[in-house]
């Protein structure tokens, strides 16, 4: 560790289990990078649903990670630990973290950086690993999306459902999203999808069966959608499901799960294996990052606040009303 670095930083912690105002802005020693770990001076980390989860007790950090909130971040490696070979002290990534992004400094595994896209500021590139390999993990590497395929995603215009859109676009799908209200529906329409449900007012099961049924289905809802996704989808389509807005308890008939022969799915992105995420970041560097280079995928971020506010941000995701991401500033730019 360079001696040019602090010995302390300014990190949010949690007072206890509870809403925005347990998070509060507090002083911790500096991260000490282990063997294959880079220390990273964060700019700029991001505002994920775990995040609250986590704030309200509902998902503890694994054992051995950070107890921190904060599950992706971009900044400058400030530190190399042992056995790290791509990296340099200076480069600028954007990195998927276990924990700890709340923070100054954050050590993060030097396999699940990336490379700033060319063209995105260190703002924008903070709200990219989280929801990028959540969607391509789920979508393309497991349920398999492919071109000419009809892929429904729930919460077109979250942070999810805005790098959902564009994915499935960027590789050929038909992408049908449900959202309300009307300015939530335009954000989908603007990003590119060729159909807009407005849940509040139409019926996505009966628009979805209209346009052939979906082939892969994204959903963050849970609830009533769970049984209703069963009855949107083609025969051998693919339903996964990455949070449950409405509930994760509900009585459902699993019968056209046998006769569709349906696949439901679900999983958690921090708990998978660190060499499983590795293989996420090099697909994504080379299978996605040339299209947001390139312009045809945007960075969708809805607002920012100083570290310190990360209450404030809390309670913006938790209203719902929030349009792509929301990242925390914790470097000046």
């Amino acid at each position: 560790m360079s001696s040019r670095l602090p010995a302390s930083m300014k990190v949010i912690e949690m007072s206890g289990p509870g809403g925005p105002e347990v998070l509060r802005p507090a002083d911790r020693p500096l991260p000490q990078p282990k063997s294959g770990e880079v220390l990273i001076k964060v700019a700029a980390t991001g505002v994920n649903g775990p995040d609250l989860m986590q704030r309200k007790g509902l998902y503890p950090h694994p054992a051995g990670a950070s107890d921190l909130l904060g599950l992706e971040i971009s900044g400058e490696i400030v530190a190399l630990g042992d056995q790290v070979a791509r990296w340099a002290v200076g480069d600028k990534v954007a990195a998927l973290t276990n924990g700890g992004g709340y923070a100054e400094y954050c050590a993060v595994d030097a396999r699940h950086c990336l490379p700033i896209p060319q063209g995105i500021a260190l703002r924008d590139a903070a709200g990219l690993p989280e929801t990028f390999f959540t969607v391509w993990s789920n979508i393309f590497m497991g349920a398999g999306l492919a071109a000419g395929e009809t892929f429904l995603v729930h919460g077109g215009a979250g942070g999810i459902g805005t790098t959902a859109i564009q994915l499935g676009k960027a590789f050929g799908a038909k992408v049908i999203a449900t959202d309300s209200p009307d300015e939530r529906c335009a954000i989908c329409r603007d990003l590119g999808a060729d159909r807009v449900v407005d849940y509040r007012h139409e019926d996505f099961v009966e628009i979805v069966r209209q346009e052939g049924g979906a082939n892969v289905i994204l959903d963050i809802v849970g609830g009533q959608n769970i049984e209703r996704n069963f009855k949107a989808a083609t025969h051998d389509g693919r339903i996964v499901q990455i949070a449950f807005a409405a509930g994760s308890k509900v009585e459902i008939n699993l019968m056209p799960v046998m006769l569709k022969r349906l696949s439901y799915t679900g999983s958690t992105l921090r708990t998978r294996p660190a060499g499983f995420k590795a293989k996420i970041a090099q697909e994504l560097e080379a299978k996605v990052w040339p299209h947001i280079e390139s312009g045809r995928i945007k960075v969708v971020t809805r607002q920012s606040f100083p570290l310190a506010e990360a209450g404030k941000a809390h309670a913006m995701m938790e209203s719902s009303q929030h349009v792509g991401k929301i990242v925390l500033m914790v470097e000046k730019q």
